[in-house]
């Protein structure tokens, strides 16, 4: 039997405050910090602390743009939903499967590093292996009702949280006591002394941004739960003005500490930095436990990404802009059972990619996300525009989470997204991207044409 609150093929309102602060934070914590730091420390040393604040900063506005439509019209579509309120149904079509193709992207490259993180343990299980076992876990958890599913990712993201600060405290000790390296502090001199504070200049640092941008994808999850929160309109600003400066802080607080530590140009990415930075100086204990932690943290993305692409799914549904069964909620859990079935199936070519190409298939998947994220925000910030010009000024003085410097900060954002995309073609592992994302984008456009037939 349904609830009595509950009509048929209508999400659960399970989600709670707490649920969501978490949620959002533990989005945004995960491989890109985890893992995918490796690569932006090896392009712009240890600069890459003011590529994550200037990132940092367009992703707040993105948020508040988001927020504003978000508390206007809670909805679990999120971007496709406003997308097609304000723009129209193609721009809604496009917008809502390209969310979903970037979270597929995304889960592929999170199921990747969870195959490596546990061959720090296990060298001779094959990734590929590894990916299956916690695809089938991650899906089972998503089957169950949201409330469960806000509770699995409000204790992974506590574990991330407490492990970055615990990370951040212990570092510190190092730097300035010594302990775990010979009683000999190592302050803070790697910042600057191989090759300087900046040592690829600022092409460093912009190249870096790309990686940057993939590492706070996550954090507009925010939007796909509104559809399923207790109270939106006090939840989600709270949750967005308490992220976004969460996130800066641990970031660039975590990444500054590791560099200070450990010379950034010995950071060789065959595993998580952190871990390699704890086992270097002498701490194995330290390094175990955080390869715990960023184990953690890549099923908890995976497990946000199931959650997101589901919901986007049983929305597009409802859109009519995807097949009819997709729109079915079991009534006992309020999960959309065939939405999250077929996310997890598409989920699951990343077992064939990683028997097939072990050793390039992060960095693909990074691109492709990336690419396809810059999309997402993008839609957002056009849809805040439209909104805004629909409502009038008269119910535009009226609203109560509204985005600052609105419309600058749109066109600003925009012009730094362009560039993001432009600066991926001098990134020999993500031009790959740059030619799947036009043909993806036809593709859609052909399936609407389509659609509307």
């Amino acid at each position: 039997m349904a609830r009595k609150d509950q009509t048929p093929n209508t999400l659960h309102k399970g989600l709670k405050n707490r649920h969501v602060q978490m949620i959002a934070l533990g989005g945004a914590i995960g491989t890109g910090l985890f893992y995918g730091s490796a690569s932006s420390i090896g392009l712009a040393g240890p600069a890459i602390s003011l590529a994550y604040l200037v990132g940092g900063l367009m992703i707040f506005l993105i948020m508040r743009a988001l927020g504003e439509l978000s508390v206007d019209s809670p909805n679990s579509g999120s971007i496709s939903y406003y997308a097609q309120q304000n723009m129209g149904d193609y721009f809604g079509f496009i917008s809502g499967w390209n969310y979903w193709f970037n979270y597929i992207a995304i889960s592929m490259a999170e199921l990747t590093v969870v195959g490596i993180y546990v061959q720090y343990w296990f060298p001779d299980i094959p990734t590929w292996l590894t990916a299956f076992g916690f695809l089938v876990l991650i899906t089972c958890i998503n089957l169950l009702s949201v409330k469960l599913y806000g509770e699995f990712e409000f204790y992974f993201a506590i574990i991330k949280v407490a492990a970055i600060i615990g990370m951040i405290i212990l570092g510190l000790l190092i730097i300035f006591t010594g302990i775990g390296n010979d009683g000999v502090p190592t302050g803070i001199s790697n910042l600057f002394d191989e090759g300087g504070f900046m040592p690829n200049g600022l092409t460093g640092v912009v190249l870096a941004l790309v990686l940057v941008m993939f590492s706070f994808g996550g954090v507009e999850l925010i939007g796909i739960t509104a559809g399923e929160v207790e109270t939106p309109k006090k939840t989600i600003p709270k949750a967005i003005n308490q992220v976004v400066y969460r996130i800066l802080i641990f970031y660039v607080g975590a990444l500054l500490v590791i560099m200070a530590i450990f010379p950034w140009n010995e950071v060789d990415g065959n595993s998580s930095p952190f871990v390699q930075i704890f086992d270097s100086v002498g701490i194995p204990a330290a390094a175990g436990i955080l390869n715990v932690v960023v184990l953690t943290a890549a099923v908890s993305a995976y497990n946000s990404s199931l959650y997101s692409n589901g919901r986007m799914l049983h929305s597009l549904a409802r859109q009519g802009s995807a097949p009819k069964f997709l729109q079915k909620v079991d009534k006992r859990t309020g999960a959309p059972v065939p939405a999250i079935l077929v996310s997890s199936g598409a989920a699951a070519i990343t077992v064939i990619l990683n028997f097939l190409f072990p050793e390039k298939v992060f960095s693909y998947l990074m691109s492709i996300a990336t690419a396809s994220i810059v999309i997402n925000w993008t839609m957002i910030m056009i849809s805040q525009i439209r909104f805004r010009k629909r409502i009038g000024r008269e119910a535009e003085k009226k609203l109560t989470f509204k985005l600052p410097f609105y419309p600058i900060s749109n066109y600003l954002v925009m012009l730094f997204l362009a560039a993001i995309v432009v600066i991926m073609a001098y990134i020999p592992d993500y031009r790959l991207a740059l030619v799947i994302l036009p043909i993806w984008i036809v593709i859609l456009s052909i399936g609407y044409i389509v659609k509307r037939k």
